[in-house]
């Protein structure tokens, strides 16, 4: 198929390079010509395993443009992959898929043939039936589910691994609006061997919603057992293990640590809440949940001072600034509240990551950026904030490390305490 990509962002150029892996033409669109020009030389704009491979492997599938109107003309479906960031209140901003929508309406108006718009973008429940179609039909000036087709196909991707979740997907939602939608994505992901669950748009909206939130229920859930587990010494993994062994629970997603980051997760709970708490169904239980993960991350600066009280004039090693590994992403890392809290408290900080420091520079630019976990760990005291493989050869003897990802050669440190254990 012929398949045109709006915004190349995390999942608009996953999805653009796993589709054009599978065969198809793809041609992606963003407004920004940095990206373009390297996604064209076949280059990844964003740090994720495997991408930069794929798209040099794909070059002879996998176009980018700035100009809508010739990626609309020559393709039959579009994937509406723009970003829906949070406002303060934790609503989101549908600013640019607005925007985009009218560009997409304002093309398809010249266009002789069907096509078939598909949202990709997260959005709330009732967004793509109650926005974005009156947007197409008002300025396309024609029928929704007559002359374009609508869908919602929501993302399951998760950072450091979203080519293979891309690939090999648990399943693959399709919110459709018109049966000629629903046929189009059937036969575009046919070869899948996964389920394929074909739902009303609202469903997929809420499917997406709903998956995420109790995803980051479960871990601020293990947290919580986590910190109890700690006070009666008892190893929360090997209660985790025994849970994950009833099928009704599964052990995934049980890592107690120290909170859940990212683009997706902190976005998508905020989100979710403020639009429960607008429609009078407060959440309960996910505000407890985010105010778990809010607080999580600090009960590493309050182990340090159980063996550090006063930190003003320590330097203190940081190892981990991604919000997970196998990504550059810092967006909500957890290291982001335990750096501020430190440098409130006088200390000064030592930061390795192996590929997050230049995000994170923007965030704090006069903190120390270290060369290498090596140079660390001459600090006073270590907080290992992201589980990178590298971390698990260090040579942590007599060191002081505080850990919140549990890495097990960290033990051997002369004084070491995990968050949870």
């Amino acid at each position: 198929m012929n398949i045109s990509i709006i915004g190349t962002g995390y999942v608009g150029l996953v999805t653009g390079a796993c589709f054009a892996k599978l065969g198809h033409h793809i041609t992606c669109v963003d407004i920004d010509p940095e990206k373009v020009q390297k996604i064209t030389n076949g280059i990844s704009p964003i740090y994720e395993e495997g991408l930069d491979t794929l798209l040099a492997l794909s070059k002879d599938k996998i176009t980018a443009t700035m100009d809508y109107h010739s990626a609309l003309m020559n393709t039959d479906i579009t994937f509406l992959c723009v970003g829906t960031p949070s406002m303060k209140d934790g609503s989101l901003d549908l600013s640019y898929l607005k925007e985009a929508t009218k560009q997409i309406a304002t093309i398809l108006k010249q266009k002789k043939t069907w096509h078939c718009v598909v949202i990709k973008s997260t959005v709330l429940p009732g967004t793509t039936k109650d926005i974005v179609l009156p947007l197409l039909e008002q300025h396309a000036g024609k029928k929704v589910g007559t002359d374009i087709g609508l869908a919602m196909n929501p993302e399951f991707l998760k950072e450091g691994v979203a080519i293979q979740d891309f690939l090999q997907p648990d399943r693959i939602v399709i919110g459709y609006y018109d049966d000629r939608s629903k046929t189009a994505l059937r036969e575009l992901y046919k070869d899948f061997p996964c389920p394929i669950l074909e739902t009303s748009l609202s469903a997929a909206e809420m499917i997406k919603y709903a998956s995420n939130t109790f995803l980051a229920t479960k871990i601020s859930f293990i947290n919580e057992i986590g910190n109890l587990c700690k006070k009666l010494n008892i190893d929360t993994y090997t209660v985790a293990e025994g849970m994950g062994l009833d099928k009704r629970i599964g052990r995934a997603f049980l890592d107690s640590g120290i909170g859940w980051g990212g683009s997706c997760f902190p976005k998508d709970v905020d989100a979710f809440i403020a639009w429960a708490n607008k429609n009078k169904e407060p959440p309960r239980i996910i505000e407890s949940a985010n105010l778990v993960n809010t607080c999580q991350p600090l009960r590493l600066v309050t182990i340090l001072q159980k063996h550090i009280p006063h930190l003003k004039g320590k330097t203190i090693g940081i190892l981990g600034l991604a919000f997970k590994p196998d990504t550059d992403d810092t967006r909500e890392s957890r290291a982001i509240p335990i750096v501020r809290e430190l440098l409130k408290k006088g200390a000064r900080i030592k930061a390795y990551d192996p590929q997050a420091m230049g995000n994170f520079k923007t965030l704090f630019p006069t903190i120390d950026y270290c060369d290498s976990a090596a140079e660390v760990l001459t600090a006073d005291a270590i907080l290992i904030t992201t589980k990178w493989k590298e971390f698990t050869t260090l040579d942590y003897s007599g060191k002081i490390v505080i850990d919140g990802r549990r890495i097990a050669q960290a033990k051997n440190a002369k004084i070491y305490e995990g968050v949870c254990w």
